[in-house]
């Protein structure tokens, strides 16, 4: 079988299938926008966009239905899961639950060895456009949690990250709030170069918090005009 036509995303030498490669570009389509909320997905037009069989596509699909983003329905086939202000509500308490406490565990196990590449990551959220800036938001969280140790807890973040990432694209269209985004996030990382476990804590709890207002602000005013 020939390479998909699009990149696997890194430039790691890293042995990749042809499902992962169909499941990232999908999920970025989906992160991104391109196949918007009740889209249908289509296995053998997707599986002739992307130039593979319908086999890696099918199983791509099951994928992204156990991560929140695709809905299967019996004799209806596979849709892009609707943005609704409880899914936003329940992905971000998930992250109040579990990113605090990584955070706390990181910044003890000695994560300010990976603060340049904290900043380096803030800087390039900077550049970044609405559809890329999930991926590189979730470059910065991961750095400063990585020191932790705890990768069954980075997976399920992950996938936390990757749900939310569809809502924070309509938080960070916004100029004032992607501002405030940066700010906030520097301000986790000074907390950490200090070592201060309590303020980092605390201050993360905000910015997940502030975020989660601003999203479902969004959202229901989305919902609200569908409805009109």
């Amino acid at each position: 079988m020939n390479q998909p036509p699009f990149p696997a995303g890194d430039n790691k030498l890293v042995r990749r299938t042809t499902v992962d490669l169909v499941l990232d570009a999908l999920r970025q389509q989906i992160l991104s926008g391109q196949l918007r909320p009740g889209a249908p997905l289509r296995q053998e037009a997707l599986a002739e966009e992307l130039g593979v069989s319908r086999i890696p596509v099918r199983e791509a699909i099951r994928r992204l239905e156990a991560e929140g983003l695709v809905s299967v329905h019996a004799h209806r086939g596979a849709y892009v899961c609707a943005i609704s202000a409880a899914d936003v509500i329940e992905t971000f308490e998930l992250r109040l639950q579990i990113e605090p406490w990584l955070f706390g565990e990181a910044i003890r196990a000695g994560g300010g060895t990976r603060l340049d590449a904290a900043r380096a990551a803030l800087e390039a959220t900077r550049h970044a456009d609405a559809a890329d800036w999930g991926r590189v938001n979730w470059r910065l969280h991961e750095t400063l949690y990585l020191p932790a140790g705890r990768d069954l807890a980075m997976t399920v973040l992950k996938q936390l990250h990757d749900r939310g990432d569809r809502y924070l694209r309509f938080q960070v269209v916004n100029l004032p709030l992607r501002q405030q985004a940066h700010a906030e996030h520097l301000q986790l990382i000074e907390y950490a170069e200090k070592g201060d476990v309590p303020a980092a804590v605390k201050a993360l709890r905000a910015h997940i918090q502030v975020a989660l207002e601003q999203v479902v602000d969004v959202v229901a005013g989305l919902t609200q005009h569908a409805g009109q």
